[in-house]
């Protein structure tokens, strides 16, 4: 559910630093420190032609007031797919970022600046319209004319992030009247071959934009992997939902760690892009023309993405997902609750708000025991697999049983990580 908008306050305290309240930085401010249970993404899209390896890229870092997310297998439609949903839906009604048996991968960052002024009382179905879109559809196209065709007022406001195995690739700003499709292989739209939204549209009042900082952050991030042709699903996993870089500050939380017997080390912890409302990234690593689409893969940064580790998934794979993804007996999946027992950890604080303040020596210190500097080589490794994995099922084909094999390996090897490094 969304919330109410918030206006900023004259004053915003930032660390050790109070900002003024300027004018000019009237739309930032407004979003940068709006009440910290705001529904919000930092998401992108890639072409293909801007890619390493010449497959298009999509990115959901999902922030939200839903913490306990898990991925499900649905068979209910023409197409198959794998979708992220909420641990308390259960019956996967609605979906918030996934990829189907088509290749067609769909996701979505709250806009709140489209929808000014309406007062209808339909709302809050963009879960809702992704799921029909994974259900029923195979390219750009197909996701354009279902939203042509779908009652009006749609109930939706959102940038709804696209690709697809033919190369396409698009955001569209989606209002309850309609909407308006950016191209990122439109290098007028997009120059360098990407894209990216937080929680405005281009096309909303601008006034009401939410989302600046971690869009500046973002923006940086994939400029510079632009211009050293380094985009890449790798990148995405290891520098963009972990960055610890802010944009309006110039904070970096990487360059002076705390030793690892100092004790707690709090810092100021707002507008990263990962925060402490982050639940979940979805990175889809799409296919390359002529490629098949059942070689797409969804990898997924289940909980906490400063404390989980990023597992891939494959339409062809069949209903069964790692368990470690899906729902157990308790109704959440086991790396969710790993990374939230971590999670605890990084925010010991939990009256208050304390959950604006990050322990940085429980992620990073000079030690070199952090939780993010455990999971970092471990990832490095699981990534590195699954490349070598993945290249012979692009020579020889993809076949359900490999799939299987692999997630039975990571079944073992992740929650064996967990254990031995972390005692969970």
């Amino acid at each position: 559910m969304r919330l109410a908008r918030r206006r900023a306050l004259s004053w915003t305290d930032h660390g050790s630093v109070k900002i003024p309240f300027f004018p000019v930085l009237c739309g930032l401010l407004s979003l940068a420190f709006p009440g910290p249970r705001l529904e919000a993404c930092t998401t992108a899209i890639v072409s293909a032609k801007a890619t390493v390896d010449g497959r298009p890229l999509l990115l959901k870092h999902r922030d939200a007031d839903e913490l306990q997310n898990t991925l499900m297998f649905f068979a209910d439609g023409r197409y198959s797919y794998i979708g992220l949903v909420n641990a308390s839906d259960p019956q996967g009604q609605e979906v918030w970022a996934g990829c189907n048996s088509a290749g067609f991968a769909i996701m979505n960052s709250a806009s709140y600046n489209l929808n000014i002024g309406d007062n209808s009382p339909a709302k809050d179905r963009e879960g809702r319209i992704m799921k029909q879109a994974l259900q029923s559809c195979a390219t750009t196209g197909d996701f354009e004319n279902m939203l042509r065709g779908l009652p009006k007022p749609l109930g939706a406001e959102a940038n709804f992030g696209v690709i697809d195995a033919k190369g396409g690739v698009a955001y569209y700003e989606t209002g309850n009247s309609g909407f308006k499709k950016f191209d990122a292989n439109d290098p007028a739209v997009a120059p360098f071959g990407y894209l990216i939204r937080t929680n405005y549209s281009y096309t909303g009042k601008r006034e009401e934009d939410f989302g600046l900082i971690r869009y500046r952050t973002a923006e940086e991030l994939f400029y510079m992997a632009s211009a050293r042709h380094a985009l890449s699903h790798e990148f995405i996993i290891r520098d963009v939902s972990r960055c610890l870089r802010h944009s309006l500050t110039k904070t970096d939380l990487t360059e002076d760690v705390p030793p690892a017997s100092s004790g707690p080390h709090f810092v100021s912890f707002r507008d990263y892009i990962p925060r402490f409302i982050s639940s979940a990234s979805v990175i889809v690593h799409g296919v390359a023309p002529g490629e098949s689409p059942q070689l797409a893969t969804m990898w997924t940064i289940l909980g906490f993405p400063l404390c989980a580790v990023a597992v891939p998934t494959w339409v062809a794979g069949g209903p069964q997902l790692p368990r470690i993804l899906m729902a157990d007996g308790s109704g959440k999946a086991p790396l969710c609750q790993a990374a939230m027992t971590l999670k605890k950890r990084c925010f010991p604080i939990d009256r208050g708000s304390g959950d604006s303040y990050l322990d940085l020596s429980a992620l990073l210190n000079q030690g070199g025991d952090g939780i993010l500097q455990k999971i970092r080589p471990f990832e490095d490794g699981l990534l590195k697999e699954i490349g070598r994995r993945t290249a012979g099922w692009r020579e020889k084909g993809i076949e359900p049983g490999e799939v299987d094999k692999t997630y039975r390996w990571l079944d073992e090897v992740v929650p064996a990580f967990y254990k031995d490094r972390f005692g969970l």
